[in-house]
């Protein structure tokens, strides 16, 4: 009599879990995923930018803008630094405390590197210059990074910085609702807009 309960408490088991497999693992992502496709298609698809019908990143993952050498091209604006080198296959963080010594350090190399690059004082340079999201994808920067960057790719790119910080104003978000957030520069979307005004060498 035992033995044919617990057969058939198996058998309810299986079942459920077949149910709960199909439902929660099948119908109920592809129901989000059709949902999703309506309501907003760009966002579902990985709100992917394209070029020229050339996909050339995504507006929520941050990326690099440097040589084949790794070195930040200075007619681009620069994004944050990246403890995943912007692999979203990677995401995450350092994981090093506020109290490393490692982290302080490492600060303190970018803070300098980010001064001489643009050409002001260390005084001058953001926290989101030197340092990296939870993430190490965010796509954007703080007004302020911002515009210790465009007298730098003004002249690189040989234009007038008064129209390089028009472009940065254009390319500025408010914050979320109105409340939520603060502002933030469109690092992607700002360096398209620039080269397709001034070209992509300047």
């Amino acid at each position: 009599m035992s033995a044919l309960r617990s057969g058939r408490q198996l058998v309810a088991a299986v079942r459920a879990l077949l149910v709960a497999t199909v439902v929660l693992g099948l119908a109920y992502p592809l129901l989000m995923t059709g949902v999703a496709q309506l309501i907003a298609p760009a966002q579902a698809d990985g709100s992917l930018v394209s070029v020229d019908g050339t996909v050339v990143g995504s507006s929520l993952i941050g990326q690099s803008f440097t040589d084949s050498d790794g070195d930040p091209l200075p007619e681009y604006f620069q994004t944050r630094p990246s403890a995943s080198d912007y692999d979203g296959a990677a995401s995450g963080g350092s994981n090093l405390g506020p109290n490393s010594s490692e982290l302080i350090d490492l600060v303190g190399e970018r803070r300098a590197e980010v001064a001489a690059f643009n050409g002001v004082t260390e005084d001058e340079v953001t926290a989101d210059a030197v340092t990296a999201s939870g993430s190490g994808l965010d796509p954007d920067i703080s007004p302020e990074y911002a515009a210790i960057q465009v007298e730098r790719v003004a002249e690189a790119r040989g234009v007038p910085v008064d129209e390089v910080r028009a472009f940065v104003e254009e390319h500025t978000a408010g914050r979320d609702l109105g409340f939520v957030g603060a502002p933030h520069v469109r690092v992607l979307e700002l360096n398209l807009a620039l080269d397709h005004r001034f070209g992509a060498e300047g």
